[in-house]
């Protein structure tokens, strides 16, 4: 997976094996596509662990770079620091009905082990999918939540696919997209990994390693069948994990950092553009049992490394998630290419 086969440099740091958000230990990731009619969305949900997490919940944050959007479940991650339920990705008037099915899960899974849930914090992002998806009619059921949830796994696929089916990319075709970095800290090793749903910018806008790629498609396609993004606008949900030992608020200084990564294509996190960072850590899980907590805590001073993890994380993940897409055509008749269409970049065996 990655971007390897397209020899766009993304940094300096090494990635994780399968250069996916996977590479972090126990997280999975489930997709559940709908192509039906005028239907082209779907769900996305990203499995922070294998145990029940409501039970054991891990460290979380959430940062709002830019709030137009309509996700549910960050306020309480804000305010208490925690991640009680995987998260799930869909299109912007879905999320409602996808909270309730993360909730119905939630429910069962506690249920079946014995675990008080009388309350649920659910999270759910979400970006806006109407250029290519028949939005008002709510395509995605609490089956394909389930679904998605069943068909988690770490080898997932990137691109037009699940909740990543119907969205755009600095007037491209986007799609879900991810990344890894391999981190070196106190002399362990530490993985950091981002998923994204990308959906946001504007063409001119568009650069890959300093290069203006957008403008140079605006050029060769000026006669051709094209429509740019005229405005940086739609949204970004990224989803970062890592198994790094931090506080909640260290793990919300890390999130900030991808929107270094976004800036790095071209964005400038423009006023109807939606840019919203998920996090959690893998490292410790909370014990409900115990009156006090003792945790470990990576030192302030040695989270630069983290820093730049996300922001090259996020950067390739970004352009995963373009290369890796599908041309679509919009309701509207209107064709979305791919990346990988203009064959820009000199590909490589990998």
């Amino acid at each position: 997976m990655g971007i390897e086969k397209w020899n766009i440099p993304c940094g300096v740091m090494p990635h994780g094996p399968r250069n996916l958000i996977s590479d972090v230990p126990g997280v999975t990731v489930g997709h559940t596509t709908i192509h039906e009619g005028d239907h082209h969305t779907g769900v996305t949900v990203i499995m922070p662990c294998t145990d029940n997490i409501f039970k054991h919940k891990r460290v979380g944050a959430a940062y709002v770079h830019n709030g137009y959007g309509k996700t549910l479940g960050t306020i309480q991650i804000q305010e208490l620091g925690t991640l009680e339920t995987p998260i799930a990705l869909t299109n912007t008037l879905n999320v409602g009905l996808v909270h309730d099915a993360l909730v119905d899960y939630t429910l069962t899974r506690c249920e079946e082990d014995g675990t008080d849930c009388v309350s649920v914090n659910a999270v759910v992002g979400e970006c806006n999918d109407s250029s290519l998806n028949r939005i008002a009619q709510r395509a995605v059921t609490a089956a394909h939540v389930k679904a998605a949830i069943k068909n988690a796994r770490p080898d997932f696929e990137e691109g037009s696919i699940g909740a990543g089916t119907g969205t755009l990319c600095y007037g491209f075709k986007g799609g879900i997209g991810s990344a890894s970095r391999i981190m070196k800290i106190g002399g362990q090793s530490f993985t950091l990994g981002i998923l994204v749903q990308s959906n946001y910018g504007s063409t001119a806008d568009f650069v890959v390693n300093g290069r203006p790629v957008g403008r140079e498609v605006l050029e060769l396609m000026k006669t051709k069948d094209f429509t740019p993004a005229q405005v940086d606008k739609g949204s970004i949900m990224v989803v970062l994990a890592t198994d790094l030992p931090v506080t909640f608020r260290q793990l919300q200084r890390i999130a900030r950092r991808a929107g270094a990564g976004l800036a790095r294509t071209g964005s400038f996190i423009g006023h109807g553009s939606g840019e919203i960072m998920l996090a959690f850590s893998t490292a410790q899980a909370y014990d409900e049992d115990e009156a006090f907590e003792s945790r470990r805590q990576v030192k302030e001073e040695l989270l630069d490394v983290a820093f730049r993890a996300a922001a090259e994380a996020t950067n390739e993940a970004v352009l995963s998630s373009m290369l890796h897409a599908q041309t679509a055509k919009g309701l509207d008749g209107r064709v979305w290419y791919s990346l990988a269409d203009f064959e820009l970049f000199e590909e490589k065996e990998v």
